[in-house]
């Protein structure tokens, strides 16, 4: 693939793809899905956990509370169907609170998550009053290994960013991007079929559009 910037409006990929995007009652995948269709790129929201197990790839996007967020998912069979379609290789596409829920376990709420990767999603600490959590709004994502997700991404970007929680992945060869606020955190992460960013690429203009197309396109076995 051409690592140059796509704009908006690529033509459509060949062959298709279809991406299943998680519906659990949050996460505003209307957003998600509108971003894809900028870049050409077919999507389906569903709640269905046999539609996300057999999915072609999988978006689990994520706005809301850790524990909450688990409950919906346990209950409508979504945490297995998740976790099947991870371990038969499909690609998934981990953002915000999708990303954090991919791990062992969140301080929000104490929460056991999905243990798809290793680690744990810790709340940024109290550092002064000057230093707002939520972390929202526009930062910097340092590459910090090369990917297929960022290929192409200039070194001064910036995506769009709110949450009050970080990732930690065990694994930091895992580690694909960093951001600083008041501390250095993980704000990507790859490790064999899912990606994880913790900030939001369908808010995050051009930039955040080039790594859906990107999603859209990578071959983990590659």
């Amino acid at each position: 693939m051409d690592g140059g910037l796509r704009a908006p409006g690529s033509p459509p990929l060949t062959p298709p793809i279809m991406i299943t995007i998680v519906d659990y009652n949050a996460g505003n995948p209307t957003s998600v899905k509108r971003a894809l269709a900028s870049v050409g790129v077919e999507s389906v929201i569903s709640p269905s956990a046999d539609v996300v197990r057999d999915a072609e790839r999988i978006i689990f996007p994520g706005v809301g509370h850790a524990r909450a967020t688990m409950a919906v998912l346990i209950e409508r069979g979504l945490d297995r169907a998740l976790t099947d379609a991870f371990a038969r290789g499909t690609p998934i596409l981990g953002i915000c609170v999708g990303a954090q829920l991919s791990l062992g376990h969140s301080e929000e709420g104490d929460t056991p998550c999905l243990g798809l990767v290793p680690g744990t999603v810790r709340r940024f600490p109290e550092l002064a009053k000057e230093l707002k959590v939520p972390h929202m709004g526009w930062n910097r994502v340092r590459v910090t290994r090369p990917h297929p997700l960022f290929e192409g991404i200039p070194e001064e970007n910036e995506f769009y960013f709110v949450h009050s929680y970080y990732l930690d992945p065990d694994d930091r060869e895992s580690v694909l991007g960093t951001s600083e606020h008041g501390i250095e955190f993980v704000s990507a992460f790859a490790r064999d079929n899912f990606a994880a960013v913790q900030f939001h690429p369908e808010k995050s203009g051009p930039l955040g559009l080039a790594l859906l197309e990107r999603f859209a396109r990578w071959d983990p076995a590659c």
